[in-house]
Order: structure tokens, then C-alpha cells, then sequence
């Protein structure tokens, strides 16, 4: 599945996440998608759990817009399942569906990944990487048994129970960062990343150098990434848009920037999609 969690339900997935999800009736049509809360005592750090189901006779192509945040997710892989650690992607990601199958996952708030690593979260940019490799802890029995649980909240439990066992390391400034990225992604009058240094109280260069230790991408990226998600989530909205008045509201120069934009993120100007979504 995407590296990008899935909008779940739209009760509790947040407007950016919904609008991650491209053509989600198409996904409706054929992916069964869940979620749920995280755990209380891993709440600083994990957003929440989800999971999804797939028949797929005819193959299935899911685009997503990945967000800032770092996933682990259980994959089988040649047919051994696996806990794979989803990095985050900067360029539009897709998951080619087959047959049936499963994922469940733990997604991670921004910064939340940074404690149970040795290094910076950078380091997993644009990669998936089994959890062996970057936790250095057996992650098979704990796949094999998050699959073969009776439902998926069953097997987003087992998930959690290992993240418990892993080691990590105490760090005030992940859920400093976590909830200055949260901001970003439901305020659109943030549009500049001088805007976040300010939040935070902080020279832009300091900033830049603890989001690549802790979020994986800079300020700027992440900044960009909100409001072309808000982009998105207008022209999922199946309503008349105003380009060129959001086009004002989200910072851009003009509608043309915007259109660059989007189209250069997922191929095609944002009425096209629109009209294909």
C-alpha cells in the first residue's frame, strides 16, 4: 500500500489526510480502508493505526501526495510479511494492488519517528526500508502475526505492542516540532517557512537543520506540501473553484504559479484532475 495512510474515516481523518488520497472515489471502489486511535502512551509519538483490505482482479494503480510523517507498515514481501519503515517521500507515490491482500500500519506524527533511530530522519527520505535494517530488531514474527490476526485492530494492536519493546529516547522537541508542523497543515495563512521560524521562535537556519533531524524534509518542503494538499482537497471537493482566488488565499504568485505547481507534483493542472476525480 502507500506509503501515505489512507483518509479512513472522515470523522477522525484530518482534511490534509483525506485530500493525501488521490481519486478517492476510484480507491472507495475498490480498497477497504480503516483506522483508529493511537494507544494513550504512545500518543506523543504515533498519530494513529490503520489498515487496509483489497480484491483487486484487475490491477489497481493508488496515487497518493505523501505528507510529512514517517509510516510503518506490515508488507508481504515475496511472501514473507515484513515491517517495512516508509521514509518520507517527496515525489508522488504509487502502489500497484493485485489480487488481495493487506496492510496494517502505524503512522507517526512528524518528529515521532526521530526517538527509536540513532540518526536523523532525513536518512529515510524517499526510502522504504525494512525495520530490521533501520531499528536493528527482528521484525518477521511480529509481520507474520499482525497478518493472521482475526480483524485489524487486532493486528494495529500486535503492531503497537512491539513499538513499545523498541528502545527510544526521551526528546521534548519532537512534540515541539510535531504540533508546528500540525499547525501548517490546518492553518493556510502559513505559506513561507520564515513564518514557522517565527512560531517557533527560531533563525530559519536552526529550524531547517532540526527538520532534517527530526521530520525528514525542511520547513519549506513542508509548507509547500500543505497547501498543495489544500489544493487537492478543493478540487476533490466536486464544487466550482476559484483558482485564481486560491491561488491568493494559499500564497502563490498568481493562478498560473499554483497550476505549475500541482501539475509538476501530480501530472496534470488541478481543473484536469478535478475533472477526472
Amino acid at each position: 500500500m502507500p506509503s501515505e495512510a489512507p483518509p479512513g474515516d472522515p470523522v477522525t481523518a484530518s482534511r490534509t489526510e483525506q485530500a493525501a488520497v488521490l481519486y478517492p472515489g476510484r480507491a472507495r471502489e475498490r480498497i477497504d480502508i480503516g483506522r483508529c486511535p493511537a494507544p494513550e502512551d504512545l500518543a506523543a509519538l504515533v498519530d494513529y493505526c490503520w489498515w487496509v483490505t483489497w480484491q483487486a482482479p484487475e490491477p489497481h494503480v493508488q496515487p497518493v501526495i505523501p505528507r510529512p510523517v514517517v509510516h510503518l507498515a506490515v508488507e508481504g514481501l515475496a511472501g514473507r510479511p515484513r515491517v517495512i519503515v516508509h521514509g518520507v517521500h517527496r515525489r508522488m507515490f504509487e502502489r500497484r494492488l493485485e489480487g488481495s491482500g493487506a496492510t496494517v500500519a502505524v503512522a507517526f506524527r512528524p518528529a515521532g519517528f526521530r526517538p527509536f533511530l540513532t540518526g536523523p530522519v532525513a536518512a529515510l527520505r524517499d526510502r522504504e526500508v525494512a525495520a530490521l535494517d533501520v531499528l536493528g530488531v527482528d521484525d518477521e514474527a511480529v509481520a507474520h502475526r499482525a497478518l493472521a490476526a482475526s480483524t485489524p485492530e487486532e493486528g494495529a494492536g500486535l503492531l503497537t505492542d512491539w513499538l513499545r519493546t523498541l528502545h527510544r529516547e526521551p526528546d521534548p522537541l519532537v512534540v515541539r516540532l510535531a504540533e508546528l508542523v500540525e499547525r501548517v497543515g490546518s492553518d493556510r495563512s502559513l505559506t513561507r517557512a520564515e513564518q514557522l521560524a517565527d512560531l517557533a521562535g527560531l533563525g530559519l537556519r536552526t529550524l531547517q537543520r532540526q527538520f532534517a533531524e527530526y521530520v525528514g524534509v525542511g520547513p519549506k518542503w513542508v509548507v509547500q506540501r500543505a497547501r498543495l494538499l489544500d489544493v487537492a482537497e478543493a478540487a476533490n471537493s466536486g464544487g466550482d473553484v476559484d483558482w485564481a482566488g486560491l491561488a491568493a488565499e494559499l500564497g502563490y504568485a498568481d493562478q498560473p504559479h499554483l497550476i505549475r505547481a500541482f501539475t509538476a507534483l501530480v501530472g496534470c493542472p488541478p481543473a484536469a484532475y478535478a475533472a477526472r476525480a
